[in-house]
């Protein structure tokens, strides 16, 4: 079957040459031209297949944009450490909305996209025409930042998918309880590649965790005014019901402060969700369908 996307390349202003699929989305003439494209950033140690279940849905009626950070999947990974780091991801970013000439985008950032979002809409929210934060928020809980300082940049590699498979289950079953053994594969083929030496491994530079693991860099220190820059922005947040990163807490400081913001709970899951879940899916068509 003929794939939806195109792999697309763009140069960062320090060289890195970066991947993103390209959904074209629907036939011009079928009012592509009038809706704005999605853009589609992934978390820490994820990369453009985190999406691709939700990509090929949304691309039904949007082109869709799904940037590679620096390091991870298909892009060059960074001489310089220091670089991974979200002001740079957003710098990337931006250059290649500039090269494609794309003025007013849709926003969906998961986990580390999402901080990325609301850095993107502290520069300008305007060009936001809405967004979606999937278990993120301005305030991080430190338990799910010390969980995730636990195993990034771990250079681990398996013999077979089933072993990966298996290693995927032990770190992460607390945040997917319910997974059965499939949902284990697909998520651990979303995640590693099969390397050079023919071991299934991490698909990102483990390089990754040495500013993550520095105080102040795993997210900018006080990112309230960013999220309160997209008030005037159809939002939706969607939380895992089990998420030691985003705390009900926070979830109530956000929509005092956006109250046109939507909630939504995926149940029986924590960090984060796939958006491929019933719950987050009609959230996502019921924000698209109120901007055209």
């Amino acid at each position: 079957m003929e794939s939806l996307y195109k792999d697309r390349y763009w140069t960062s202003s320090d060289g890195l040459t970066l991947h993103y699929r390209d959904y074209a989305g629907p036939a011009a003439g079928d009012g592509d031209g009038v809706r704005p494209p999605i853009v589609c950033m992934h978390g820490l140690t994820r990369n453009a297949r985190d999406f691709e279940g939700l990509a090929e849905h949304l691309a039904a009626t949007h082109r869709v944009i799904v940037p590679e950070m620096r390091g991870r999947g298909m892009s060059d990974h960074a001489p310089d450490s220091s670089s991974y780091s979200p002001p740079t991801y957003v710098a990337d970013v931006e250059k290649l909305l500039g090269e494609e000439g794309i003025e007013r985008f849709i926003a969906i950032g998961t986990s580390m996209g999402g901080l990325m979002t609301m850095m993107m809409a502290s520069k300008d929210a305007s060009r936001i025409a809405a967004a979606l934060l999937n278990d993120i928020g301005p305030e991080i809980d430190p338990a799910g930042l010390e969980r995730i300082g636990g195993y990034v940049g771990q250079q681990r590699s398996y013999p077979t998918w089933m072993h990966a498979a298996r290693s995927m289950q032990s770190v992460h079953s607390v945040a997917f309880p319910d997974y059965d053994l499939d949902q284990w594969l697909a998520m651990a083929k979303r995640t590693m590649v099969v390397s050079q030496n023919g071991r299934i491994s991490y698909d990102y530079d483990m390089a990754i965790a040495e500013p993550f693991s520095e105080p102040g860099n795993a997210a900018p220190p006080d990112l309230w005014p960013a999220f309160e820059a997209l008030s005037s922005v159809p939002m939706v947040l969607v939380r895992g019901e089990l998420s030691d990163l985003l705390s009900e807490e926070t979830v109530s400081k956000m929509a005092a402060k956006h109250s046109a913001m939507t909630s939504v709970t995926v149940p029986r899951v924590g960090h984060a969700p796939t958006l491929d879940e019933p719950e987050a899916r009609a959230a996502i068509d019921t924000l698209l369908g109120q901007i055209g």
